[in-house]
């Protein structure tokens, strides 16, 4: 069965890997994943569907849990990590689940994957509810670990997706909202840290980002409910309230600070002209919108 998946053919195109120059390895490489952004595209129409009622549950007071084995379960748990800086978001909001736990993150646990009860005793750890989404990775679109994950999820009413890298893949019976993207052979046969991992990181960049874009985490282009934890970002955040507002930088320095860090906050004062207090009362009655929050305000005057 595994021979006659995609992810798991030889790549006629790479026969020679082990003979070729670097410079040749490097630009085979490249055309190889050049072909990944293509496969991705073709998929657009479910990619819409599953990030559409992603955001809909997050919107409604769910949690997305990203479910995985090996790389894909690395990638959603890299993915959800890195919401809570960009985003500002609560750590339980978006979650990563890998076969085998944190120690699968640098190390392969045995035999985790396998299992079709795992992904069912870390989802009800977390207390997966009817409220939620689950989200199934895995290149092949076979293992149990994920498999096992949804189909409980599905028991509880949870809404499901998956991602995964082979046509009519198993794992997308399981699931209210697949995605499938073929990306063909890997340059190293069978390694889908390559293609398919670049696939499915790409995949999981847009779920991420345009959920939170449509919970009002982002103004313009701007990721206005960045978390200020560092150096870097504290400068970070003065920049978007400059290149939001127009702002000069002392005063940009001003309101970021006056508005308890919170960069969202400091850019309605500064465009609508109101009060800490009044800025506040018009990002809660517009969701954390910023445009909602200027339009209210105008209508106000």
């Amino acid at each position: 069965m595994l021979e006659s998946l995609t992810t798991e053919k030889r790549n006629q195109r790479t026969m020679n890997l082990d003979m070729l120059s670097i410079e040749d390895a490097v630009s085979l490489m490249n055309s190889e994943d050049a072909n990944v952004i293509d496969a991705v595209s073709k998929e657009t129409d479910a990619i819409v569907q599953l990030i559409t009622h992603v955001a809909n549950r997050l919107k409604k007071g769910g949690r997305l849990f990203y479910i995985g084995a090996g790389t894909s379960g690395r990638l959603g748990v890299l993915d959800a990590a890195e919401c809570v800086p960009t985003f500002s978001t609560d750590p339980e909001l978006v979650q990563g689940l890998i076969a085998g736990g944190e120690e699968a993150m640098t190390l392969a646990v045995e035999g985790a994957e396998d299992s079709l009860t795992l992904a069912e005793e870390d989802l009800k750890a977390r207390g997966l509810t009817a409220a939620d989404f689950v989200l199934g990775l895995s290149a092949s679109g076979r293992t149990p670990y994920v498999i096992g994950g949804l189909k409980y999820a599905a028991s509880v009413g949870a809404a499901t997706g998956a991602v995964s890298c082979n046509k009519q893949a198993e794992m997308s019976t399981f699931a209210d909202f697949p995605v499938e993207v073929s990306c063909g052979p890997e340059v190293l046969t069978g390694s889908t840290r390559l293609k398919a991992g670049t696939a499915q990181k790409l995949v999981l960049n847009m779920v991420s980002t345009i959920t939170m874009v449509q919970l009002g985490k982002v103004f313009q282009n701007l990721m206005v409910d960045v978390k200020p934890t560092n150096k870097k970002l504290v400068e970070r955040a003065k920049n978007i309230i400059m290149a939001a507002t127009g702002a000069t930088a002392d005063d940009a320095a001003f309101y970021f600070e006056d508005s308890d860090r919170q960069v969202k906050l400091a850019i309605v004062r500064l465009l609508t002209g109101t009060s800490k207090e009044d800025a506040n009362i018009l990002l809660a009655k517009n969701a954390g919108f910023v445009r909602k929050a200027m339009t209210d305000s105008l209508g106000a005057e």
